[in-house]
């Protein structure tokens, strides 16, 4: 049986992962640290092995490694916010960067030799112009927030571990992935929270937004944990693939999608403080790179993600509130 290590395996995508590896037949361990909710994995935690770890902390990450010592290593563990890395800076480059130090060096310097997945992201990309749309692996990156500079080093690093010491190391940029268990501080699963908080009466039924104008390559995260699979186990090392729908809507859409699934009339109302000092205006990728090599394709239609990222907030609603 194959053996997989999961950094941050009790997050949004690093949950829908372990679920995935573990029909596969392999064996999930996962790190977690110790103030970790494990919300995401409650009905999976019986079948996987949670080791305690903080991926800034380079002994228990080494300590992590040596006790799983992995085929495959998904390293997802990270402050994943954008928003989160204008208010915490030195936090974010901290936790996604030299945790990343941390990890490839454990496995240097273990006796074990995984295949790594560094999970990049399109923020490094940054600015991008209509003419560079849709966006290829080989575009310049010119990242527009904290959390995008430290990824890029973050996907630097994994290639400069396969250059300089042979490491097996894959590096993956997904553009915009959510669906269930997606965090309240991402946008598409924001609106849904907030609908679902008026159909519970909690709210008055106004949502509040932010930049409705910028534009997303959206896929669903079921469909992106089967890539990073598809990426430790057919891709070159050393390579960057790009990970994404190759379609683009904005949020505005997103919005009105979601709308259209409550028959609550809604009032929508742009709050300042959800404007960032500097966004991502228009963006959407081209993956046929990733699809040549692996034959991945999109499973899960964008309605049909929205609708279960709404029923999940529902259902998490109701829970809270008839305690």
């Amino acid at each position: 049986m194959k053996r997989a290590l999961i950094t941050g395996i009790t997050g949004f995508a690093g949950s829908h992962l372990a679920e995935f590896l573990l029909k596969k037949g392999v064996e999930v361990y996962g790190t977690r640290r110790w103030r970790s909710k494990l919300d995401n994995i409650i009905n999976i935690e019986d079948r996987i092995k949670l080791l305690e770890a903080d991926i800034r902390d380079g002994y228990s990450v080494a300590k992590a490694v040596e006790e799983s010592s992995p085929d495959y290593i998904f390293h997802l563990a990270s402050q994943s916010s954008v928003s989160t890395s204008w208010k915490a800076p030195v936090d974010t480059m901290e936790t996604n960067t030299i945790g990343t130090i941390h990890l490839l060096e454990a496995v240097r310097q273990s006796k074990c030799d995984p295949v790594i997945q560094i999970a990049g992201t399109s923020e490094e990309y940054g600015m991008v112009y209509p003419d560079e749309l849709p966006v290829r692996e080989m575009n310049p990156l010119r990242p527009l927030s904290t959390y995008a500079v430290s990824k890029l080093a973050t996907d630097k690093l994994g290639y400069q571990y396969h250059m300089s010491y042979g490491m097996k190391v894959v590096i993956t940029r997904a553009f915009n992935h959510t669906g269930p268990r997606r965090g309240d501080v991402f946008v598409t699963s924001n609106f849904a929270k907030q609908i679902a908080e008026i159909e519970h009466g909690i709210k008055k039924p106004i949502i509040y937004v932010g930049n409705l104008n910028a534009s997303r390559d959206f896929t669903d995260v079921r469909d992106i944990v089967n890539a990073y699979w598809l990426a430790v186990t057919k891709c070159e090392y050393g390579n960057v693939y790009n990970i994404c729908s190759e379609k683009i809507r904005t949020i505005q859409s997103v919005l009105d999608l979601l709308l259209g699934l409550t028959d609550k009339k809604i009032e929508i109302k742009q709050e300042p403080s959800r404007i960032r000092p500097s966004d991502v205006e228009l963006i959407y990728g081209d993956c046929s790179k990733f699809k040549a090599v692996t034959d991945w394709k999109q499973e899960i239609a964008f309605e049909k993600t929205m609708d279960d990222l709404l029923n999940y907030w529902r259902e998490r609603v109701r829970a809270m509130y008839t305690q």
